[in-house]
């Protein structure tokens, strides 16, 4: 499908199947590492889509080597697919994304100016967030430029937080190898402590992804911190799928522990984690300002 539609605009399309250069197993035993042969061709690249699967251990081995190409290039349009399927093609890339930049950007106004957010449901989250005012929030909203690539489906805006305290009840999907093996988690909700930006401690009635979660926030010094605070904002999304790279796009909060994308927001820390973590129906406030309420933005953002 993207192949086809590629071609509508150029004959100078070249295809690489991750496949052809190992295997992948499924346990992260032995990710498969992101080859020079293909760095070198985005060198000669105006744009390009990376459409696969997520298997453990290739966040590290090869998404983030070829974003970290792709990001020093700064020449390539970069469209980032991990898991998309014919669902994600119908529903959130089927957008109005007319609509969601515009939401995009009364947002951004708004969030630029703030210093404290406050993430609240009725699961029992109740998350004090600190912002650092030189911190950039980030837009994505399937304006795909050369100076930054973007996840698709798109809408979201997100940055890095200054710190954190309290209680994030993650009631939706999480990111990484996380989606493919638990799937939406409405059913077997994680508690997580949080205190000083860092998560201490996960509680959940499946202790395998209990067990899971501290082994990934164990990687580096850094992978237990909050590194990003991301607000989806495709309001054409009704449900969850359980495939990250829309769920986050799903209006609401999600966080990330680990990598908080410091060459964009501009945080001044590393990490070669980072898990997404999606909640449902949250209201938020900056700095006492009411901006969603129950999963749906007040009225003058989306009028």
């Amino acid at each position: 499908m993207l192949e086809d539609e590629a071609l509508k605009i150029t004959q100078k399309v070249k295809i690489f199947i991750m496949e052809d250069y190992g295997e992948r197993p499924a346990d992260g035993s032995n990710p498969l590492k992101f080859p020079p042969e293909i760095g070198e061709y985005l060198k000669t690249s105006q744009a390009s889509i990376y459409a696969a699967g997520r298997f453990k251990g290739e966040l590290e081995s090869f998404r983030t080597p070829m974003l970290n190409v792709i990001e020093d290039l700064k020449t390539v349009r970069h469209a980032h697919m991990p898991a998309v399927t014919t669902k994600l093609m119908e529903t959130g890339m089927n957008a109005d994304y007319g609509k969601v930049q515009a939401l995009c950007k009364k947002l951004h106004a708004t969030l630029s100016a703030g210093r404290k957010v406050n993430v609240t449901t009725a699961l029992g989250t109740n998350l004090d967030i600190v912002l650092d005012p030189s911190h950039k929030w980030i837009i994505d909203d399937g304006n795909i430029r050369s100076d930054i690539w973007s996840n698709l489906p798109a809408g979201e805006i997100y940055t890095c937080v200054k710190t954190a305290n309290g209680t994030a009840v993650i009631d939706g999907v999480m990111g990484d190898y996380f989606a493919v093996k638990y799937g939406l988690l409405e059913k077997t909700p994680i508690t997580i402590k949080i205190k000083d930006g860092r998560m201490i401690s996960f509680e959940s009635s499946n202790k395998e992804i209990v067990k899971d979660l501290i082994e990934f926030s164990e990687q580096d010094e850094n992978a237990n911190r909050i590194g990003e605070l991301g607000i989806g904002t495709n309001i054409a999304l009704k449900e969850l799928t359980g495939i990250l790279v829309q769920d986050e796009k799903f209006p609401g909060v999600h966080i990330a522990m680990g990598h908080g994308y410091p060459k964009f927001t501009g945080s001044t820390w590393n990490s070669k984690a980072h898990l997404d973590m999606v909640m449902k129906k949250t209201s938020i406030l900056i700095d006492e300002k009411e901006i969603m309420k129950d999963g749906n933005f007040i009225h003058t953002l989306v009028s």
